[in-house]
């Protein structure tokens, strides 16, 4: 059984680097090209078996922020916003310092795995861990405040 890495989008996305913004909560969720469930069937002589492999959420390492991840994220969109996600970063630092301007994200995954064989057999495996490293862009965004004056 293969299971791929996961993949991740996420909003929101500014200017033309689609960059998030340092201290506000960016929305992470796990793309179509991120399995929940994984299943292979094989046959040996009269004995079928089926392997389940399950997964309950992403684990997010920002380089740079701090995570918070109880499932898979939901899509950013006008719809969702009111809702929320169960998945976000907040960054506390531009990526200006780390290479390409990109700040590093180790995504993982983690499935429990299950089988059953047509002879009765059950049971469970060890638990499998995807992982891999993607980047974000994150930019910051500077104010001055001033107090007014009665100057013309």
């Amino acid at each position: 059984m293969t299971i791929p890495t996961a993949t991740i989008g996420y909003n929101p996305m500014v200017g033309d680097m689609q960059a998030t913004i340092v201290g506000w909560d960016t929305w992470v969720w796990a793309t179509g090209d991120t399995p929940r469930e994984v299943t292979v069937t094989a046959t040996a002589g009269a004995t079928t078996a089926t392997i389940t492999a399950t997964a309950s959420m992403l684990t997010l390492q920002p380089k740079d922020g701090t995570a918070k991840c109880t499932g898979f994220g939901i899509p950013w969109s006008q719809d969702n916003d009111s809702r929320g996600t169960d998945c976000k970063i907040i960054f506390n630092r531009s990526s200006a310092h780390f290479k390409d301007s990109v700040t590093p994200v180790d995504v993982k995954v983690s499935y429990a795995i299950e089988y059953t064989a047509s002879d009765g057999a059950t049971g469970t495996m060890d638990t499998h861990t995807t992982s891999t490293t993607t980047t974000i862009p994150v930019a910051e965004i500077q104010t001055l405040n001033t107090r007014p004056t009665t100057e013309p």
